[in-house]
């Protein structure tokens, strides 16, 4: 595995990060049948918050991001994106773990959204995520505090 690292995120990172968001989900959106070329890239902006937001960078260079916004219940893992020649090295793990490590000792309950069919959801899965609710388009999972993670 690349050695990476964490960064806040900035105002300034939310057009690569929306680049990368396009290029990662496209061959899913596009099997569903909901792939549009402007709309990918302006939910990013939409919804990018840089106060919830860590870059991922490896080698110095930006690599991916993940943000995990707080909520009544729980918190929202939201925009985890990694390049795509760094999918499968180990880095997606490891960024887990270092997000788990204060929600456990806290108590603090996980929940995030993947598309269906995603092969990201068996990452979730192996990270202690489970099925809550699905609908056609969403697989809707939650991670509970101290789950079992590899």
């Amino acid at each position: 595995m690349a050695d990476w690292k964490f960064r806040p995120a900035s105002a300034a990172d939310a057009d690569m990060v929306a680049e990368l968001r396009a290029v990662v989900m496209r061959a899913d959106l596009e099997r569903l049948g909901r792939y549009d070329e402007r709309r990918v890239r302006q939910r990013l902006r939409d919804g990018f918050v840089p106060a919830h937001t860590w870059v991922i960078e490896v080698a110095g260079a930006f690599a991916g991001c993940v943000a995990l916004r707080p909520a009544e219940d729980a918190h929202w893992l939201e925009h985890f994106y990694l390049a795509p020649h760094l999918q499968g090295s180990g880095i997606g793990s490891a960024v887990l773990r270092a997000l788990w490590e204060p929600h456990d000792r806290d108590g603090i309950r996980v929940r995030l959204n993947v598309l269906q069919g995603s092969p990201a959801r068996r990452l979730y899965e192996r990270h202690g995520f489970t099925v809550e609710t699905e609908d056609a388009v969403d697989v809707f999972m939650v991670r509970e505090p101290s789950a079992l993670a590899p």
